[in-house]
Parts: structure tokens; sequence; C-alpha cells
């Protein structure tokens, strides 16, 4: 029973024991997977053609290096699009609503692209500081704000995944609260607002897709620079 408006994002637990890690794995089952006697099944074949699509859309601009990636993107963005969109079922717990576990999934990927940045191009990565054409008197300012705006970037990611799926979830709590509290006094209003409601939902499911794609899309992106 949730007794609060943040008490819906607290992580589950059943004898003393959190549920986080379950929350977490559990949807990896409700994928196809090919077998003997199924080959090609509509569900299978639907799923292949969305990784296909979607690891071309990300790969395009990348440099045939960072290919090695491809596997490693596509399976964050289906784990985050699943987690957010089965997070909107009732009576389910939605794992990216916690800071703690998107930061886990940002900061190390975010090191990694800088590591490897670092690597490879070292004289491109430290250019990024700099840029081009710099006056003489800007040029300590202007590394010190590149390189605020570098170590920025992972919370970025990390708090813009949790904020808007949590602001999400608190909007249709609070009309389904209210639709419920003015059913029997206003129902003319109550009507509305479970519209309003309604379409939020549909909204939520759009930017739950959304917010892992960008996710994702910035990773790739940080991974060109």
């Amino acid at each position: 029973m949730i007794l609060g408006l943040f008490d819906q994002f607290f992580s589950p637990f059943f004898l003393g024991v959190p549920l986080l890690a379950i929350a977490i794995a559990a949807p990896w089952v409700l994928f196809p997977k090919p077998s003997n006697r199924v080959i090609h099944g509509r569900s299978l074949v639907a799923q292949n053609s969305f990784v296909l699509n979607f690891t071309k859309q990300i790969l395009l601009p990348l440099n045939v290096g960072a290919h090695k990636w491809a596997l490693l993107l596509t399976v964050l963005m289906i784990n985050l699009i699943t987690l957010n969109l089965l997070g909107l079922l009732p009576y389910t717990f939605t794992p990216t609503t916690q800071l703690p576990l998107n930061m886990g999934f940002a900061i190390p990927l975010w090191l990694a692209t800088v590591l490897i940045g670092l690597r490879n191009q070292p004289t491109i990565a430290l250019g990024h500081l700099l840029p081009e054409g710099t006056p003489a008197p800007l040029i300590p300012v202007l590394i010190i704000i590149e390189t605020i705006s570098l170590f920025v970037r992972p919370f970025a990611l990390g708090v813009r995944l949790t904020a808007n799926l949590a602001a999400g979830h608190l909007l249709i709590q609070l009309l389904s609260s209210a639709t419920l509290f003015l059913i029997n006094q206003m129902w003319p209003v109550a009507i509305l607002t479970g519209l309003v409601m309604v379409l939020l939902t549909l909204l939520e499911l759009a930017v739950a897709a959304i917010q892992a794609y960008v996710f994702v899309l910035l990773l790739s992106l940080y991974l060109q620079e």
C-alpha cells in the first residue's frame, strides 16, 4: 500500500530482502529466444528488426573502431526501455527512477569513453578543452569551464533519466488520486481528470522509450568525440 507520493520509488522488500536485483533482471525473461522448434516467429522477427535498425542508427556517425560498442549499447538500450515501460504497469517498481542505479550506468560508460579517447587520440581529446582561436586572456577560464562540463556529463545523464521518469510517475499518481477524490463530488471534473491521466499515460509510454534512446545516443556522441 502506498502511503505517500514518494513511497512508490522505494525499492520493494520481501522478508527483509531488497528485490531491486530481481526487478532489474526479471524483464529479460519476456524476450523471445530462438529455439530448434521455432526459428522465426513474429515476435522474434520484430525483436531482431528493432535491434538491427537501432544498431544502424546509433553506429551510423561512428567510425569502424567504435563498432565494438554495438553489443554494449544495444543491450543497454533494450534494458533501459524495458525497465521504463514495465514500470508503468500497476503494482510494479521502476528501477530507473533510482538515481544511484542510473549513475551506475552513466559513470562507468562515460569514463570508458574518456579513457578510450585519451588512449587512442590524446591530442584531439585534450584539444576539446580549448577551442581553436581562443583569445589568450580567456584560455584559463575556458579550460576550467570545459573541464567542468566534461565531468558534469555523467551526472546529467543519470539525473535526466531519473527526473523525467520520476516526474511522470508523480503526475500520474496525483491525477489518479484527484480522480478518485472527485468522482463522488464533481463527477464531470473527475471524468476530465481521468481523460487527462490517460493521455499522460500515453505520453509517458513515449517518454519511457525516448529517454532510453537519448541516454544511449548521448553515450554514442561522447564516444564519437
